[in-house]
């Protein structure tokens, strides 16, 4: 196979991201589009070229011309439409979340019975030129073994309502919107250690707050002032059976002087911020030195960074490369936010044992 043709499921915002990554991508043919709102996918295909609008999902997965998925949708159809695209066959790039609940997300492992079908995860946070290169120093031994972890995404006013705002569609709030990307590219960096044991304790105290006027934020299409019965706050400790620490901390809403968006990194030899913009800290002839490495892009840019994720899912699913972003790796962090979920529901930390899934 030459090309690939891909279909996207599900036309919010997120998917212009999909699409103009598979547009720049000379290998894809922009095949096919799907949303629940045909105007909304009519749209996107004339803005990016797309051949078909589908009407139904199940008129995607029957298509035999379709090789490739992006799902885009709601987080509560996620595990439903990635178990019928890997049933007809069909490579999958799942956005993050990649259930609702760490059972759903075993749902989709027991359906991933096929070994060629490539099934990847929405974590864009590593494909950024940052990460990549952090990752290459911290492969070489710069950091040493790394020990604690630091994420932080903190939003003063930043509930964006609609479905992100409604538990039964989302499965929760930052945490599992924001903090899922902490998560992630921590463990990811610290070199995927097994988890122990996970404290966490979420807050819901401010609630959408529409009311705020001077600030200005990303809305859902179906935003609703009113309507909000997920988390604003989320904070979280996990500790690895390797002794490692990470702790994160995220909002949609909290009384705070500024955004604010940190990833650190600590380890024996050596140090790193990911973000607010990527620095390496180390020991040399008994001096501290800072290294700021010289790129493009020192903070994620989503534009490079969803054009490196779908590029490397385009290599997978045509050359046989093995995904950055599995499906396993998935699962692992769906077993984290849960165990934070858990930890907050009943005031007692969650630990794992050798028998865990």
């Amino acid at each position: 196979m030459n090309e690939l043709k891909v279909c996207v499921i599900g036309a919010g915002m997120i998917s212009d991201f999909h699409l103009q990554s598979y547009r720049q991508n000379r290998r894809v043919k922009l095949y096919g589009v799907y949303d629940l709102s045909m105007e909304r996918a009519a749209e996107k295909a004339v803005r990016f070229g797309v051949q078909k609008v589908f009407r139904t999902a199940e008129e995607v997965f029957a298509d035999p011309e379709v090789d490739a998925v992006s799902i885009c949708t709601w987080n509560h159809t996620h595990a439903e439409l990635g178990v019928k695209a890997l049933e007809h066959g069909k490579h999958v790039l799942m956005e993050k979340p990649l259930a609702m609940t760490f059972p759903e997300a075993l749902r989709i492992r027991d359906a991933a019975v096929e070994p060629d079908i490539v099934f990847q995860v929405g974590f864009v946070r590593r494909f950024a030129a940052g990460t990549r290169v952090l990752k290459t120093f911290i492969d070489d031994g710069l950091l040493g073994e790394i020990y604690y972890a630091k994420g932080t995404h903190l939003r003063r006013i930043g509930n964006p309502g609609g479905w992100f705002a409604d538990r039964s569609r989302s499965g929760g709030g930052p945490l599992i919107d924001l903090g899922v990307h902490l998560l992630d590219v921590c463990w990811y960096l610290m070199g995927k250690p097994e988890v122990a044991r996970i404290r966490g304790v979420t807050f819901s105290e401010l609630g959408n707050r529409g009311n705020v006027e001077g600030l200005s934020f990303y809305k859902a299409a179906d935003y609703c002032a009113g309507k909000n019965d997920v988390e604003d706050l989320a904070a979280a400790m996990v500790t690895f059976k390797n002794g490692a620490t990470l702790m994160i901390d995220v909002s949609f809403s909290l009384h705070a002087k500024q955004d604010e968006t940190a990833i650190r990194l600590y380890g024996k030899n050596g140090g790193a911020e990911l973000e607010p913009e990527l620095v390496l800290m180390t020991e040399q002839n008994d001096t501290i030195l800072n290294i700021h490495p010289q790129i493009d892009h020192l903070t994620i840019d989503f534009d490079e960074a969803f054009g490196a994720e779908i590029d490397h899912f385009v290599e997978c699913c045509l050359d046989g490369k093995k995904s950055e972003a599995p499906l396993e790796d998935g699962i692992e962090v769906m077993k984290m936010l849960d165990g934070v979920y858990e930890s907050s529901k009943t005031g007692r930390e969650v630990v794992y044992d050798q028998d865990d899934q």
